[in-house]
């Protein structure tokens, strides 16, 4: 590869996280460390139980590890106080969820631009049609989310999730709720958007054909990170 080393959007340090005390301790994660760089898309895979969302709540900033750290895009996430790690997950993590959390009483065009709102910013008119087009969701733009299928749902969601160009996309069983066909447009929908806008992804699922699309592949058992390393080496 030329030019150097390839810039690490993601660092995880160390990180430990522990529900329950004395007799009731489990450790969710035991010391797990990784990086990734700039426009990978990761798969972590696991049993249920494993640590998979523990691991990607914590990246996310939804839940404060026991200890370690993670630094995204060099920040270290969890030394910013409540507010401004707030406003750093709006602007630079975008989240898809197996349930597609939309916002029932809005059209698939508002549910999209969503975030921009809470951040008090205009959409941009050509990014949203980009986006409508990219999504096959340009005829549907006006319905309410009751009116689409599952698959169009999570479609929605993931407009939603790269309307803010965010630098990490972190989706946790994103196909969870489809079936095989849905479940491959939905994850090719993702791929692309990431290379397009060099975006990083990071995408737990149980599905081992799913995972097989990703760049890289990590597995978590009983709270240990392993990196299968890239497909094709």
């Amino acid at each position: 590869m030329k030019g150097g080393k390839k810039m690490n959007i993601l660092e995880v340090n160390n990180l430990y996280k522990t529900f329950g005390s004395e007799d009731t301790k489990v450790e969710a994660l035991k010391n797990v460390s990784f990086s990734i760089s700039k426009g990978e898309f990761v798969a972590v895979v696991g049993e249920s139980g494993s640590g998979k969302s523990t691991l990607l709540n914590a990246i996310g900033a939804l839940d404060t590890p026991t200890s370690g750290k993670v630094f995204i895009d060099g920040k270290d996430i969890f030394s910013m106080k409540e507010e401004q790690l707030t406003i750093f997950r709006r602007r630079n993590i975008g989240f898809i969820f197996q349930a597609y959390n939309l916002i029932p009483e809005l059209s698939v065009e508002q549910n999209i631009i969503f975030p921009l709102l809470l951040d008090y910013k205009k959409p941009n008119k050509a990014n949203v049609e980009e986006i409508l087009e990219a999504l096959s969701l340009k005829d549907r733009r006006n319905y309410l989310p009751r009116q689409l299928s599952g698959g169009q749902q999570q479609r929605v969601a993931i407009g939603r999730a790269l309307i803010t160009n965010p630098i990490l996309i972190l989706a946790d069983e994103p196909t969870g709720n489809l079936d095989s066909k849905n479940s491959k447009e939905v994850v090719s929908l993702l791929k692309a958007a990431a290379y397009k806008h060099q975006q990083t992804i990071i995408m737990i699922t149980h599905n081992q054909s799913i995972a097989s699309v990703a760049d890289r592949v990590l597995e978590i058992s009983d709270g240990v990170l392993t990196d299968l390393g890239v497909h094709g080496e």
